[in-house]
């Protein structure tokens, strides 16, 4: 029987035989306190329909022991019928019920359902986490997004516990020491958008009420929760204010109601990714919960996530892709809708400056990769579908979306939304669906702007050309299109010129169509020559920009100065992709930081500047030059933490770069003082926080000693305490720190998902090579066991995180290549996991080599 990695061609062959009816689940939980207790029960019953009876199908299951399965009343033996990843239906009849009674793993790599202990106080907390197909580790299922049905659950937890799910609860009943909590059937939704959620979890209420245009009114029971030790930390009221912001702003827009009945929101520990969209029962990483104090930056992208997620609710889970081909119709809709509902109905205004400047730089970087894709992928597995939770697929679809905004008019685009929700409620669909709703609301034929934006691959790059005539007016404006697929592009371009006070600002703005590689931008001639000329003022399309040559020496002498935040965010993620792409030498882009980060108001850009200005640094940089430059970073560095207001944002982002870039003595005693009490800088709040962060600086640089680390545990006994203290170990630059992180993370499988990550950012820190540099060849010795024995999650970490990166050599591309040519049976997602390592590694080689010349 084929393996637990499902295939695109069986779950097709499986819906095209079966229709599913109903879940029943009961979980038994109670086990859950004792640490030496790995398994809970589980029972399934299914009822499902065969459009031809004697047909052989499979369940899906990953469990230790199966204890019974029954089919039409039927006993199968699980001996023959379980190979510990799928149970055989032989001889289906037309309409079929199946109950399946197992033992199932708790699991600590946040896939299944998911064990955690709170340092802080012992207690035990569950969450589930299922996507793209992990309700197998927890239920019986048919495990595809296509087969959709009810679901109704039941839980038996200790007495002392809430349990939440996706529907409401109709009756708690006690049994001692235990009570189950039955709750109401769902609507029809796929396995992987299932949830429980259980533990002694401290909760916040609200309600959220509106009228609807049929004279009713819609009742929503709004919760939050989050762990006992964390409540002192949880602004709940914040969280529900943007949730009713949200919901107003889709109900108005979308005219369907929400169709889950409550919405809880749960934020839990050790999650993999930011949130997942459960209908009802939404669950988020804890760290969404700040313990110490954040940046405006931080409460935007949350708030963004919270909007993200309820746009799923409509997108994603009433209707929903019939296979991970289309994981688009749920990403990219969520990711422009919670930007758009972020920017029209909350506070937050710097949303779409953050989503040019961070959200499309990931989307970058993934369009650049050999393993590109288009939107609109081919996706043949359940490993293929994993991975294609990227850059493309949230960003980039996102990025076209805003694109098509612009292209058909937002009303048109969404009535069609509208009309896409009414026709397939409750539904699987595919890219046709969609378009078709469009084409009807906006009128236009989109087939071959689909072909252009959705089903080809790759980043066009826009580049204007200026020729001026004797007296310095413009006799043509052209913009050169260059990649592998020219596409339509309705773009506006900016012309800024200095103002009386120095400043860049706007002086016209052209918007037009961009066609084929070469478009005149008519309206352009006879205008004076503009200091800079921005293509993509605004941030229409997706597209990465270049400069003419004039207008890169402005930029060289007065980034800073551009007025508009959103076009100085553009032209910041314009030089950092010469940078990225070896056409400016990495300590010009550091050098430009340098004059104008301090500059910079925008808190979510400079948070960005301070990331890229330390990889340009570590990967990008001359290494006969990265010394030098490093002194220059952390000298600048300090010499704006002593500028900034204090008590401000800007302040708290350049005592944190100050920790990432420090470099030598004079920066670490800097340090150590804040946290010793002996340095100060007024307004700064050197909180827990802050002091994590302080402590891996002084790790990293070897000024601290591991038990002296190990006593600020003792101020700090948390499940983030613990996480920080194994991250600040493994960054000492010792070969006993490096070999004692890669042991306990590639020799077992005892390290939680949290653990493993904080091993491996510890592990990795850019300094001391040496010391990392042996690992190179034991790091591809083990790829393909650890990817064979690892679940999927944590085998992408390892991979990922424990690539040579910092070995910017080109005998280690070379080692890359030879482990490439020498495994072409590896599996696909392994490899393409370690060609994209591969591809950022050879860039780096060739940045550096711009920055040598």
């Amino acid at each position: 029987m084929p393996g637990k990695n499902l295939s695109r061609e069986e779950a097709q062959q499986r819906a095209e035989a079966i229709g599913v009816e109903s879940y029943r689940i009961h979980l038994d939980v109670t086990s859950a306190p004792d640490p030496a207790a790995a398994t809970f029960r589980s029972t399934t019953t299914v009822v499902f329909r065969c459009s031809a009876p004697g047909t052989d199908t499979f369940a899906d299951l990953l469990a230790p022991r199966v204890h019974a399965v029954t089919l039409n009343g039927r006993a199968l033996d699980p001996a023959e019928v379980f190979d510990g990843v799928r149970v055989a239906l032989p001889g289906l009849a037309a309409h079929n019920e199946l109950t399946v009674v197992a033992d199932c793993a708790y699991s600590r790599t946040g896939e299944g359902l998911h064990r955690f202990v709170d340092p802080a106080d012992d207690e035990t907390y569950l969450y589930t986490h299922f996507e793209p197909a992990d309700a197998r580790r927890v239920f019986a299922n048919f495990e595809q997004p296509d087969l959709k049905a009810p679901f109704t659950v039941s839980v038996t937890a200790p007495a002392a516990w809430d349990v939440y799910a996706n529907a409401v609860h109709e009756e708690i009943t006690a049994d001692g020491a235990a009570r189950t909590w039955r709750f109401a059937p769902t609507k029809p939704i796929s396995t992987y958008l299932t949830a429980v959620v259980a533990g002694p979890y401290h909760v916040a209420r609200d309600h959220y009420s509106r009228e609807l245009p049929d004279g009713g009114v819609l009742e929503i029971p709004l919760a939050a929760t989050c762990r006992r030790s964390l409540a002192p930390h949880f602004d709940s009221d914040e969280i529900f204010t943007v949730t009713k912001q949200g919901l107003d702003f889709f109900h108005q827009e979308f005219d369907y109601p929400y169709p889950f009945g409550k919405y809880d929101q749960c934020f839990v520990p050790e999650y993999n990714i930011g949130a997942m969209e459960n209908p009802g029962c939404v669950t988020f990483r804890e760290e969404y919960v700040f313990r110490s104090k954040v940046t405006e930056a931080a409460y935007e992208g949350r708030a963004n996530v919270v909007l993200h997620e309820m746009a799923h609710m409509w997108f994603g889970d009433l209707v929903t892709m019939k296979w991970w081909d289309d994981l688009w119709l749920k990403e990219s809709f969520a990711d422009y809708m919670g930007s758009l509902s972020q920017h029209e109905a909350t506070g937050y205004r710097a949303v779409w400056i953050t989503f040019a400047n961070r959200r499309k730089a990931w989307a970058y970087r993934q369009d650049q990769f050999p393993t590109t894709h288009p939107i609109t992928a081919d996706i043949r597995d359940l490993e293929d579908a994993k991975l294609n939770f990227d850059g493309i697929t949230y960003a980039k679809g996102a990025s076209v979306l805003k694109q098509l905004v612009a292209y058909v008019g937002r009303e048109p685009f969404l009535a069609g939304a509208r009309q896409y929700f009414q026709r397939h409620a409750y539904g699987n669909t595919r890219l046709a669906d969609l378009l078709e709703a469009l084409e009807a609301t906006s009128g236009r034929d989109l087939t071959a702007w689909a072909a252009a934006w959705l089903q080809t691959s790759g980043v066009n790059v826009l580049t204007p050309q200026v020729t001026v005539d004797s007296e310095g007016r413009i006799t043509e404006l052209a913009i050169v299109q260059d990649g592998s697929v020219p596409r339509p592009h309705r773009v506006a371009v900016g012309l800024f010129d200095q103002d009386t006070d120095g400043g860049l600002v706007r002086t016209a703005r052209i918007e037009l169509d961009v066609t084929g590689t070469r478009t005149v931008v008519a309206e352009a001639a006879g205008r004076p020559r503009p200091a800079l000329v921005l293509v993509n003022d605004d941030d229409l399309t997706y597209c990465k920009v270049r400069f003419d040559e004039g207008s890169l020496e402005t930029l060289r002498a007065s980034l800073g100065e551009i007025r508009d935040d959103l076009a100085r965010a553009l032209a910041w993620s314009a030089v950092w992709n010469l940078t990225r792409d070896g056409l400016m030498p990495a300590r010009d882009y550091l050098d430009l930081v340098l004059r104008f980060g301090g500059r910079e108001s925008d808190i979510g850009v400079l948070q960005s500047l301070h990331l890229q200005a330390k990889t340009a640094l570590d990967l990008y940089a001359d290494p006969a030059w990265r010394a030098a430059g490093g002194r220059l970073l952390a000298e600048g560095a300090v010499r704006e933490l002593r500028a900034a207001e204090p008590g401000s944002d800007h302040q708290l982002a350049w005592a944190r770069f100050v920790a990432t870039a420090a470099d030598g003595p004079e920066e670490l005693q800097l340090v150590r003082g804040l946290l010793e009490g002996t340095a100060r800088i007024d307004g700064l709040d050197v909180d827990q926080e802050l002091r994590w962060t302080l402590w891996l600086a002084l790790a990293a640089g070897g000024a601290a000693e591991g038990p002296e680390i190990e006593r600020e545990l003792q101020r700090d006994n948390t499940a983030s305490g613990r996480r920080q203290l194994v991250q600040c170990l493994a960054a000492r630059p010792t070969p006993e720190a490096k070999a004692a992180a890669w042991s306990a993370v590639v020799d077992s499988d005892e390290l939680p998902n949290a653990l493993v990550e904080a091993e491996i950012a510890g592990f990795a820190q850019a300094g001391r090579r040496d010391l990392t540099a042996g690992f190179t060849a034991p790091y591809f010795a083990v790829l393909e066991k650890v990817w064979e024995q690892r679940s999927i999650e944590i085998a992408m970490r390892i991979v990922g995180g424990f690539f040579p990166r910092h070995q910017t050599e080109p005998a280690v591309l070379a080692a890359t290549d030879e482990w490439l040519d020498g495994h072409p049976g590896a599996a696909p997602a392994l490899r393409r996991l370690v060609t994209e390592c591969r591809d950022d590694l050879a860039r780096a080689l060739r940045a550096q080599e711009c920055d040598r010349a």
